[in-house]
Parts: C-alpha cells; sequence; structure tokens
C-alpha cells in the first residue's frame, strides 16, 4: 500500500504571490494525504481554498475528511475561512491539534468573528467535529496517528502517520538549533553532523517521507534563533540520524526566490551526500504529488 501526497501551500510565514515564487508556490502551508479512501489534510494556511476547489470537483466527493494543525499561526490557519468544505452540509469534518492554551474550535473561529470576516464559524454548514489524542495517539479511518510536541513559540505538533507499513512524518515549524547542547559549536563546523534531539529521532526513524521545516541557510540562521525554524542543513542531520528515506524541504522563507530555494535544496544534497547518505532530498512545490511507499 502506499500514501499519495499533494502539497497545496508550502510556504512559510505570510503568503508571497509573483514571478520570483512561481515554481515553488507563494501560498502558505496546506497538505494533502490520501491512505485509500481516507484523505487526511496537515495544516490550513492559504493553500487550503485551491485544495477545497479540487475537492468539490472530484467524482465522487469526499463527504469525510480528517484535518492536522501543528499549531494556531496565522499562516497556517488562514485558509480556513475559505475552504469549500466547510460549507457543505454533507461534509463530516473532523480536526485535531492541542495544546497547552486553545482549543481547535476557538482557533478557528476566532479569525471569522465580524470585525475580521463576513461569515461568522456558526454559519458553516458542514459538521465539524474536534478530535482528540490518547496518550499522543490516535486511529483514523485505518491510518495510525502519533503526535508529539515541538520547538516553536506557543508550541507546535509534529505529526507521524502510518498505514500499512508507511509512515510519513509531518514536522513543520520545529527549531531544531535551539534543542542542541551544541548548536553554537555546530555553527562554527558546519560541515559536522551535527547532534539531533533523541526524542525527535525516536518519533521519525525510517520514515519514508519526512515533510520538514528547512526555513533557512546557515548564514541566515544566527540572526533570527529563537523565530521558531531551523537551518535546513541541521533537518538534514537529523534525517541521515534518523535514518529517514527521502526528506521534503517545506515552509520556505517568505524572502527566498525559487533560485534561492533550489540552492538551499541542492546544498542540503551535497551535505547529505558529502556524509555518506543515501536520503533523498526534494523542495516541496505547490502542485507536486509524491507516492510514498
Amino acid at each position: 500500500m502506499s500514501l499519495l501526497v499533494k502539497f497545496w501551500g508550502t510556504r512559510g510565514s505570510v503568503p508571497t504571490p509573483g514571478r520570483r515564487t512561481q515554481r515553488y508556490g507563494g501560498n502558505t502551508s496546506c497538505v494533502e494525504i490520501r491512505a485509500g479512501d481516507t484523505l487526511i489534510v496537515c495544516d490550513g494556511g492559504t493553500g487550503l481554498r485551491e485544495l477545497g476547489v479540487d475537492l468539490a470537483r472530484r467524482d465522487p466527493r469526499p463527504r469525510r475528511l480528517h484535518m492536522f494543525f501543528s499549531h494556531p499561526h496565522w499562516d497556517h490557519i488562514q485558509g480556513f475561512p475559505f475552504f469549500g468544505p466547510a460549507y457543505d452540509p454533507n461534509v463530516t469534518l473532523f480536526v485535531y491539534g492541542a495544546a497547552r492554551d486553545w482549543r481547535i474550535h476557538e482557533l478557528l473561529s476566532g479569525q471569522m468573528v465580524s470585525h475580521y470576516f463576513p461569515v461568522s464559524f456558526r454559519d458553516l454548514g458542514a459538521r465539524i467535529i474536534a478530535g482528540e489524542f490518547h496518550e499522543g495517539r490516535l486511529t483514523v479511518d485505518g491510518v495510525n496517528v502519533t503526535t508529539f510536541e515541538q520547538n516553536h513559540p506557543g508550541v507546535s505538533l509534529g505529526y507521524v502517520f502510518e498505514h500499512e507499513g508507511v509512515r510519513l512524518a509531518y514536522c513543520t515549524d520545529s527549531e531544531l538549533d535551539a534543542q542542541l547542547p551544541d548548536s553554537q559549536l555546530a555553527v562554527h563546523e558546519p560541515h559536522a553532523l551535527r547532534p539531533a534531539p533523541e526524542a525527535v529521532v525516536a518519533w521519525i526513524r525510517g520514515v519514508d517521507l519526512l515533510i520538514a521545516d528547512g526555513q533557512w541557510t546557515d548564514e541566515e540562521y544566527p540572526k533570527r534563533v529563537g523565530w521558531g525554524h531551523p537551518r535546513a542543513s541541521t533537518v538534514v542531520d537529523l534525517a541521515v540520524r534518523a535514518g529517514v528515506k527521502q526528506l521534503g524541504i517545506f515552509h520556505h522563507d517568505p524572502h527566498h526566490a525559487d533560485t534561492d530555494v533550489e540552492a538551499l535544496v541542492e546544498s542540503c544534497r551535497q551535505r547529505a551526500r558529502s556524509h555518506g547518505s543515501p536520503l533523498e532530498i526534494f523542495g516541496a512545490r505547490e502542485g507536486m504529488t509524491v507516492k510514498v511507499g
């Protein structure tokens, strides 16, 4: 069995339409995962609108969807008020994502009060159900899901999805560098294989695909410590240590043009090769479909 992944939004922080971002896209985080008839959506950035348009055209139209939010920052939820299936009374929408100080309905409805949006959350036609994890785990329509906290302002969640032996990890908005005991030393020894948080390695060990935030270069990161995002090179080292098979660099910086993203991805490939790793690396692009497993 395989999982089908389609990227609908790959940009971080803020939408960036325009000529400079045509190849990798300007919509913010949204990823579709299909496991047979099960439809899973990771995050609801501006890419969610186009996914909704596409779902309305499908035959048959999906009537049951599972949405997993990494965290409630705007670039991960701002597409929800424009998501067509949320207005369809024939759709049941399960939403997941929990942290210390917010509830899923509150984070989605808060941006739909009259000061910000003309349609209220109460006017949505779909049946919207808040799902819950039990000790960080649950199963949805035959897909096993594990969640874990990541290092990001306000906390974000990482997810591992497993279906019939195929495993995929979605780990955006995680400042891995801040979790390394000797991260400052690593800045001065850029070619050394960096240590990785043992808990994170355990969660993603051997996954078939890791979709990970790789927002910054080594040169950019020192001026952005504490912002909640990692160096792409640190993500590569994590994937190498965890025995990941394929890595998709995601959550591209809004200041990065297509050429910048391509250069960053190529540097990641060279880094993996320099450590003797067979890890396959690509830059996530809007409209890109990947078969996993």
